[in-house]
């Protein structure tokens, strides 16, 4: 019998008609949001899980909408303003999930653990992407946490330098 969370990947892959019901009548909400929502939780707790996602302060969850379409959209030939022209954002050589992880990285703050797809439908694809704050005391301080070794060592100078001394994350070398 399999454990729970390969119980939800295995849903996600045989996609039953319940989940393509619900995510059919998320999308419709979607489209209207703007193209970087926060969310409370992971919708695949499964992948979330995988990437490294836990489910405490400092981690935040990410609803990121990339538009589909070629990549050689012609650029329009009468006026309008540059946020209609539609041809900026899209790169040859970035696939969709970068495309969503860059849009996440315009918050300093946080370090982007790894994204992965929801769905998609005729003009948008939807990503989760995970980002954790480094310098929350929840996450320096947990010795079970695994962050990048240079990320690491970078938000220790920094609590040094503030007199907060961390523990825990401080011995723990990283290894992906």
């Amino acid at each position: 019998m399999p454990g729970a969370y390969a119980r939800i990947n295995q849903l996600w892959r045989e996609r039953p008609q319940e989940l393509i019901q619900l995510l059919r009548e998320r999308r419709i909400r979607w489209r209207r949001e703007p193209a970087v929502v926060r969310v409370e939780k992971p919708l695949r707790l499964d992948r979330a899980r995988q990437i490294g996602y836990r489910d405490k302060q400092g981690f935040v969850v990410f609803r990121v909408r990339v538009r589909r379409g070629g990549f050689a959209k012609p650029r329009p030939d009468s006026g309008r303003r540059p946020k209609a022209l539609g041809v900026v954002k899209h790169k040859v050589n970035v696939t969709m999930l970068e495309e969503a992880i860059n849009r996440v990285k315009e918050h300093p703050n946080l370090h982007v653990l790894g994204g992965y797809p929801l769905t998609y439908d005729s003009m948008y694809y939807w990503f989760e992407v995970i980002a954790v704050d480094p310098y929350h005391p929840s996450v320096y301080n947990d010795r079970q946490l695994r962050i990048p070794d240079p990320l690491r060592r970078r938000v220790v100078k920094r609590l040094l330098k503030r007199g907060v001394k961390p523990i825990g994350q401080v011995l723990q070398p990283f290894e992906p």
